[in-house]
């Protein structure tokens, strides 16, 4: 197993294992799913997969990591040559996009934080890095829109951005992701400088 930075470098082999895991971790849970249903799907030997990654739990940092990696460059394609308010409530209408291609059951890093919990786990720091990554990107968007009261502004702002990744993978409403860029144009409005 060779890690760089906390993650193991991927071979064709281990991408493959990665892949599988996440189809299967998404679509089913992390807890439910074992090490040799996830080497089947990958088509290599539990043997392999322990050799390239030591433990089911580097498999998921794996899987949660790209994820992450995956949601923060959509995100700065659909933020690219977006301006002022516009780019926070572009952020809603990404994982609108997202949640629609991706992301049926909602987020990953929400649902894999229901599972793990515990701080010692190695995928627990990549779920709240993730989440803190989101708060302080909201932090800078309201920053560079002028608005007052920025850190407060984020947090709301976050809190209407998970309640509606939440929303979505329950299917409690139609369009979550609009009802919460509806309520960030209005809390952006009620906060601009004058």
């Amino acid at each position: 197993m060779e890690l760089t930075g906390g993650r193991v470098r991927l071979t064709p082999g281990a991408r493959r294992v990665v892949e599988a895991a996440e189809r299967l971790f998404y679509a089913h849970g992390i807890h439910a799913v074992g090490v040799d249903l996830i080497a089947v799907e990958a088509g290599v030997t539990k043997k392999t997969l322990y050799d390239r990654f030591g433990s089911k739990e580097q498999i998921v940092v794996e899987y949660l990591a790209g994820r992450d990696e995956r949601w923060r460059a959509f995100l700065a394609e659909r933020l690219d040559g977006v301006a002022g308010e516009a780019r926070v409530l572009a952020v809603f209408d990404a994982s609108r996009e997202w949640s629609g291609e991706f992301g049926a059951k909602g987020c990953a890093m929400v649902n894999a934080h229901a599972e793990i919990s515990d701080p010692g786990h190695p995928a627990y720091a990549v779920i709240a890095a993730q989440k803190a990554w989101m708060l302080e990107l909201f932090t800078g968007l309201v920053r560079e829109a002028g608005a007052e009261e920025a850190d407060g502004t984020a947090r709301a702002l976050v809190l209407l951005h998970e309640g509606a990744l939440v929303a979505h993978g329950l299917g409690i409403f139609p369009d979550p992701f609009g009802a919460a860029r509806e309520q960030a144009r209005a809390l952006l409005g009620g906060v601009r400088r004058s």
